[in-house]
């Protein structure tokens, strides 16, 4: 039989054991693993996983490239600041065709056309086929008023891009300029069939025109009448307007001409029509 001092002794090794396992069992799990934050009462309850804010991590700031001296140019272009385009182009040591083409256009937005010449025959020795320098030189030699070098190059440019609305729009003017007009009546129409919006979008480098009051009102005249083979009623009102008040006031050639018989009873016309009688 166990003496009581045995058994004083059992109890408390028992006693003992018990309160040790009472205290791992009460204690919270986050600080069993290590992972309590000392700023949250032990008391308060802990927030969901997808409730926590993720740590935000700092970027490394965007360094946009540096731009190269075509693209600077293409910049300045674009804001219409012709000089500081060329002084950028100009600092590439060997230009292409595309940015001797590029300094041609600025110089003749400027109205500079010598200098605009010679850079589109720069470009031209590079590139002897491209159709946009071709069309370049044409433009040119058409603000200078020599319409017959103008269509040579225009038509040197079709040969080579034949599907071009705007060489085509081009040509037609340089022919009409000529008094060849049912050349650049057909070629007005080419124009149309390609592009129906070519003589309403304006040309990003369109240059001042130089023809007279007069032919602008025969060109205008045979626009209208390429819109109503294209089926544009109200424009080639719009166009026979404007050739009328450009200069062209022949009411008997109008109202003989066999295009516009497909106006009469459309209400603009036939008010146009009614003022060129009064």
């Amino acid at each position: 039989m166990p003496t009581p001092a045995l058994c004083t002794a059992s109890r408390r090794a028992i006693l003992a054991a018990i309160a040790t396992t009472l205290i791992l069992v009460t204690l919270p799990q986050p600080l069993l693993a290590g992972q309590m934050s000392y700023a949250t009462p032990p008391t308060m309850a802990q927030p969901a996983p997808q409730a926590m804010q993720t740590p935000v991590i700092p970027q490394a700031p965007i360094v946009a490239p540096a731009m190269t001296a075509e693209e600077l140019g293409d910049l300045h272009m674009a804001r219409r600041r012709y000089q500081a385009a060329i002084q950028a182009y100009r600092q590439l040591p060997h230009p292409s065709a595309l940015v001797l083409n590029k300094i041609g256009m600025a110089n003749q937005q400027m109205f500079v056309i010598d200098e605009a010449r010679r850079n589109y025959e720069a470009a031209l020795k590079i590139e002897p086929k491209n159709p946009d320098i071709l069309n370049n030189i044409g433009t040119v030699y058409y603000s200078t008023k020599q319409y017959g070098e103008a269509e040579r190059y225009y038509r040197k440019a079709l040969k080579y891009h034949p599907q071009s609305a705007l060489i085509y729009k081009n040509l037609g003017t340089a022919l009409l300029a000529q008094d060849k007009f049912k050349k650049g009546w057909q070629s007005y129409q080419d124009a149309l069939a390609l592009d129906p919006e070519i003589f309403e979008r304006p040309a990003l480098y369109r240059v001042g025109e130089p023809t007279p009051t007069q032919q602008r009102g025969a060109m205008n005249y045979f626009l209208a009448k390429s819109y109503v083979r294209a089926g544009m009623m109200d424009r080639a009102v719009n166009y026979l307007r404007l050739a009328i008040d450009q200069g062209f006031t022949d009411r008997k050639k109008i109202l003989a001409d066999k295009e516009f018989y497909a106006l009469r009873g459309v209400s603009a016309f036939d008010q146009l029509i009614a003022e060129q009688r009064m």
